[in-house]
């Protein structure tokens, strides 16, 4: 058998075929699996040196990884984190800005000096924006185009709570629920027009809440 197993001549090669297909399939798989260490693997990718001691050089690998640079180019090292629930003034359906509404609840803001700036609306029927903060025409227009888009005489299923309920879905969808904005020396570091939108989709509702969440460096 081993003779034929060995043999080159093309008559042996359906008969070699038909041993292979007898042996299991793990047979050709390694019996150990392979483990890979995330921790090495990550100092590799880092370009820090895995030495014996990995946790102490994980640990220089973090550190590295906390400092920040501010606006003048100094580096500075250290996080810390900030949390808090507002909540936003009824308005009626259309777009909003809230730029100052929102940073007068958030006078933390300016302890930072440099870091991200998150907000999360709670409510699946109004949306956040970034968008014009001059001309309030922009956002009629934005309101204007919206109920355009789904108007409400379009025969939803949903319906529950009036012909505004299943559209105010469907913009929120569109415009979406959250929006993040880097903080420089203590202020929002938004361009010259932008300013943050609350956008309004029920004809009829009240206060809206959103989560802000800071991570950043702060001032010395």
């Amino acid at each position: 058998m081993m003779g034929v197993l060995s043999s080159s001549s093309e008559w042996n090669f359906p008969f070699r075929c038909c041993l292979y297909s007898l042996v299991p399939r793990n047979r050709f798989r390694p019996k150990k699996k392979i483990h890979f260490d995330p921790k090495i693997v990550l100092l590799r990718q880092k370009n820090i040196p895995a030495e014996s001691n990995v946790e102490s050089d994980l640990r220089s690998f973090r550190r590295k990884m906390a400092t920040a640079g501010s606006s003048n180019g100094i580096i500075k090292q250290g996080s810390a984190w900030f949390q808090r629930k507002v909540n936003l003034r009824p308005v009626h359906r259309g777009c909003h800005l809230v730029t100052d509404e929102l940073l007068k609840q958030i006078p933390e803001v300016s302890q930072f000096s440099i870091g991200l700036f998150h907000v999360q609306i709670m409510h699946t029927s109004a949306s956040l924006a970034l968008n014009e903060n001059w001309d309030p025409h922009v956002r009629a227009d934005m309101e204007m185009f919206l109920t355009q888009l789904v108007p409400e005489s379009t025969p939803f299923k949903h319906s529950c709570e009036g012909p505004d309920d299943m559209p105010a879905h469907i913009k929120a969808c569109f415009l979406g629920s959250s929006l993040t904005i880097p903080i420089t020396d203590g202020q929002l570091n938004l361009g010259t027009w932008q300013g943050i939108w609350l956008c309004e989709h029920r004809n009829r509702a009240g206060s809206r809440k959103v989560i802000v969440t800071i991570n950043g460096v702060l001032q010395e």
